[in-house]
C-alpha cells in the first residue's frame, strides 16, 4: 500500500510524509492486534482508507477517489492468522519482474511453512533494504490482482512484528494489494511462482 521512489509523480516531502504515516499506522497495529485483532483490522482499514482517499501520495487515480468509499477487505478470519518460524536456506540471489516489466533484485533467505503453504521469504536487494514477503493464491486474477498480494514488506513499514521467539507475525487479513494495481504507471515486483498457494486465500484485501 506504500508508494516508493517508483511513483510516477514522486514529490520526495509528500513521500516522506506518507512513509512516516504508514510507519506510525502499523506502529499502533501491531500494539493493538496484540489485544484485539479483530479491532487492529478495522483501524488498519479505516486509517487505509484515509490515507488512500487523502494524501497526495495515494495510489489512486484522481478520478477514482471521486466517490471512493472503502478499499474492499474480506471479513477478518482468525483461521488465517498464523505465527511462523523462518526455516533458514542457502542464501540465493534472484531478480523477479515487476508489473512495468524493470527487474527488482531479490535475496531469498528462508521459507515459512503454514497451514495453508510454504512461502519463501526474501531481502529486497536495494538501498535500504527490507523483508518481503508476496503471494499469490487462488484468488489472484480472479477476486484479488493476478500479480499478487504483500503479506510483509518492510521497507515500506508493512511489518506486523514477530514472537519473542522470533516467529514472524504473518496474519493474512492484513494482506494488500500493490500500487500497480491502482494505477499501472506503478513497478511493483510480482509474486514469484514459489510463492503461489494452491488454495484460494479469502482474508485481507480483495478486487471487489
Amino acid at each position: 500500500m506504500t508508494p516508493d521512489s517508483t511513483s510516477p509523480d514522486a514529490d520526495w516531502l509528500d513521500l516522506l510524509d506518507w512513509r512516516r504515516q504508514v510507519g506510525a499506522l502499523y506502529a499502533r497495529v501491531r500494539e493493538e492486534r496484540e489485544r484485539d485483532p479483530v479491532a487492529a483490522h478495522a483501524l488498519w482499514q479505516a486509517e487505509r482508507n484515509r490515507l488512500f482517499t487523502t494524501h497526495s501520495q495515494s495510489p489512486l487515480l484522481s478520478e477514482a477517489r471521486t466517490g471512493f468509499d472503502t478499499l474492499p477487505v474480506w471479513p477478518y478470519d482468525p483461521a488465517l492468522a498464523f505465527t511462523a518460524p523462518v526455516e533458514p536456506l542457502p542464501q540465493e540471489r534472484l531478480t523477479v519482474p515487476s508489473s512495468t516489466g524493470q527487474a527488482m533484485p531479490l535475496v531469498r533467505f528462508g521459507r515459512v511453512s503454514l497451514p495453508v503453504g510454504t512461502l519463501d521469504v526474501y531481502w529486497i536487494d536495494v538501498y535500504g533494504g527490507g523483508v518481503f514477503l508476496p503471494f499469490r493464491d487462488a484468488t489472484s486474477g480472479r477476486e484479488s490482482y493476478g500479480g499478487g498480494r504483500y503479506l510483509l514488506d518492510t521497507a515500506k513499514s508493512a511489518d506486523l512484528g514477530s514472537t519473542l521467539a522470533g516467529e514472524l507475525v504473518l496474519d493474512f487479513n492484513f494482506a494488500f494489494h500493490p500500487s500497480c494495481f491502482y494505477d499501472p504507471r506503478w513497478s511493483c515486483p510480482l509474486a514469484p511462482p514459489q510463492n503461489v498457494l494452491k488454495g484460494a486465500v479469502r482474508a485481507g484485501e480483495r478486487a471487489g
